[in-house]
């Protein structure tokens, strides 16, 4: 594995580690070169080193066995320190110079946005594995997280027959926030519901007097919580010592942040999260991966829903290819265009749909409880990432490279 860890001032290369290990006689083809973008310093370091790890496990699991159609897997890592400058530059770095065969790049949706052109530019692959605000329709992109018709199509209606119709969304303000914003208001008018509030937190803001205030002076029934990064997680204790009492939902708390296990109880009681994994939940599969994750890592804090996307895409590559017989992205195209590429991963059986080229998961509605451990009251087996397809998205026949909202769908073909 190469790992690159360029400073804060930018140098052009960070210091390049070695690993050798016992592994079992390869191919002649040279190995197999995978390209890791992810923020290993920064303001979203605590979600996504995990991600790192992950992708490490996977490629150990993958070498041990033999490698990818016999081939070694290296890793080429760069720490993109929670900044979208750093993002376009090692992408192109890792397409141009390194010549990966494909990159594991992003948590939030700035930075993808930031890279998904330059990976357009020079027809590369990228994997997206984190939960985001959907909408991406590219050739050039396999997404394995959690999207907002597996998300918020269970969770607003779910709060709204447990706790009311009135709605108060805090959001983060950008791509993600606001698009997530739009589902969210959508759900809810459909529902019959009524917005009681909306707000859009600029990335970097951690005090939340006003915000408070706000919510107070309204008739909310809930708070949807869609805040992102270390600064803005200060929300959390804030509202508690303010006595807000009001449950939340959210897409992306606990699931990425583990702001349950950062935060002091009862911070976080009576928040509801969907998501397609976190550690707690008590399954064969998962409990074996929790168990190599720490074998492997056993100072990890937390392996949370982007871990294990990070490791069913790195498996899920390893089976394209292999169907394939290259890494030829066109090869790997018409595999994924089958329908039929899944995973028994550490949340169950997963599928890559083939229009959209995003993946089915099972959704677990998590409880914080009082003592913020964590409950599963509700879970939904087997839900497609649909919405793309449904909205004429179809990567089978016409690449459009473009992301989509509920008020900016597909075109009609």
């Amino acid at each position: 594995m190469t790992r690159n860890r360029p400073t804060l001032a930018g140098l052009m290369a960070g210091a390049a580690l070695a690993l050798v290990a016992a592994a079992p006689v390869f191919a002649q083809d040279g190995p197999i070169r995978i390209g890791v973008l992810e923020d290993q310093s920064g303001d979203f370091a605590a979600a996504t080193m995990v991600k790192v790890h992950a992708i490490e496990l996977a490629a150990k699991e993958i070498n041990d066995a033999g490698g990818i159609d016999g081939r070694p897997v290296e890793l080429v890592v760069y720490d993109t320190q929670s900044d979208n400058r750093r993002y376009q530059e090692f992408m192109r770095r890792v397409l141009q110079s390194d010549k990966v065969d494909v990159v594991f790049a992003g948590f939030s949706s700035a930075s993808r946005e930031a890279y998904r052109p330059i990976v357009n530019q020079f027809d590369g692959l990228a994997f997206y594995n984190n939960q985001y605000e959907g909408g991406v329709c590219d050739n050039n992109m396999i997404v394995t997280g959690a999207v907002p018709e597996q998300q918020f199509s269970t969770l607003i209606p779910w709060m709204m027959e447990e706790y009311g119709p009135n709605v108060y969304t805090l959001a983060a303000d950008y791509n993600f926030g606001q698009i997530s914003a739009e589902w969210v208001r959508q759900i809810v008018e459909e529902n019959g519901g009524t917005m009681a509030g909306e707000e859009f937190i600029p990335l970097g803001v951690s005090q939340f007097g006003q915000t408070i205030q706000n919510i107070q002076a309204t008739e909310a029934d809930f708070v949807v919580t869609l805040l992102v990064g270390a600064a803005q997680a200060s929300y959390y204790e804030q509202a508690a010592s303010a006595n807000v009492g009001l449950p939340m939902a959210s897409s992306v708390n606990v699931g990425q942040g583990y702001e349950h296990k950062r935060f002091t109880p009862p911070s976080l009681a009576n928040m509801f999260v969907t998501t397609n994994y976190i550690e707690e939940i008590d399954s064969p599969a998962s409990n074996a991966f929790v168990e190599k994750f720490h074998a492997m890592f056993p100072d990890e804090p937390y392996i949370n829903q982007e871990a294990a996307n990070s490791y069913i895409a790195m498996n899920l590559y390893k089976q394209l290819v292999e169907r394939a017989g290259t890494t030829d992205h066109d090869a790997i195209r018409a595999v994924l265009a089958e329908g039929d590429v899944c995973f028994d991963g550490p949340s169950g059986n997963v599928c890559l749909d083939p229009k959209s080229q995003h993946m089915s998961h099972t959704i677990y509605l998590a409880k914080v409880n009082d003592d913020h451990s964590i409950s599963f009251p509700k879970v939904w087996e087997d839900i497609k990432p649909y919405w793309l397809g449904d909205a004429g998205c179809d990567l089978t026949k016409n690449d459009p490279s473009a992301q989509y909202t509920p008020s900016s769908p597909p075109p009609a073909q």
